[in-house]
């Protein structure tokens, strides 16, 4: 697998806020990006005032040494087809989707299309064994993902995965991006990352506040 210092061309899955919001980052950051999406034409302004090549799922994934999965939770799997597992394979894959469903929140709280035991990011991985995923950047919304500014010091990004290769990539991005990485081990720790994304809204419904972000604070 590269190392980190050796992937130059990221390619992101997604073209809704937060695709787009990653892949200006990644650009920022020194990267080579270009974003999937299954109507390449809709971008043309974003492509015009980015310099960011829109592309097909599939053409993407293929020209990517690594990609971004940002799109709606239920939609993963069908994109991932799309992108074609050939192209897919041995690739670091950072994986921002979240299980919610369209039910609308009770009290502020979303309900999910998984159950406590299991995660999405663990279904794909078992749908796709030859690549390699991280959860990341799931748990805040898109306006503080990149770069944060916040007072009171950096927030904390939450991660996992089962290759080890993948999550070093997956955290100089997060690094880069001016985040503390906190590593949670493996695929399975996704069955409590991605719950944060239903904490993580909740004040947002009941009070429309949606500029915050968690951080772990050590003594």
């Amino acid at each position: 697998m590269p190392t980190p210092s050796q992937i130059r061309r990221f390619g992101v899955l997604g073209s809704g806020e937060v695709g787009q919001t990653l892949a200006k980052g990644l650009k920022t950051h020194g990267y080579e990006v270009r974003i999937g999406t299954r109507s390449p034409d809709k971008l043309a302004d974003y492509s015009k005032s980015t310099g960011i090549e829109a592309g097909t799922f599939a053409d993407v994934a293929q020209w990517g040494d690594a990609l971004v999965l940002a799109v709606l939770g239920e939609a993963a799997m069908d994109v991932l087809k799309t992108a074609g597992a050939g192209s897919l394979n041995g690739k670091t894959i950072l994986d921002t989707t979240n299980a919610l469903s369209h039910e609308p929140p009770v009290q502020g709280v979303l309900k999910t299309f998984t159950g406590p035991n299991e995660s999405l990011l663990e279904r794909i991985q078992q749908a796709y064994p030859q690549a390699h995923f991280v959860k990341a950047f799931n748990s805040v919304g898109s306006a503080l993902m990149v770069n944060p500014k916040i007072p009171s010091g950096r927030p904390t990004m939450f991660y996992c995965g089962n290759e080890a290769g993948a999550k070093a990539l997956a955290a100089s991005v997060i690094e880069k991006f001016g985040w503390e990485g906190a590593d949670m081990g493996g695929a399975i720790a996704a069955r409590a990352i991605e719950p944060l994304a239903v904490l993580w809204c909740i004040p947002g419904f009941l009070r429309n506040d949606w500029t915050h972000a968690f951080r772990v604070v050590r003594p």
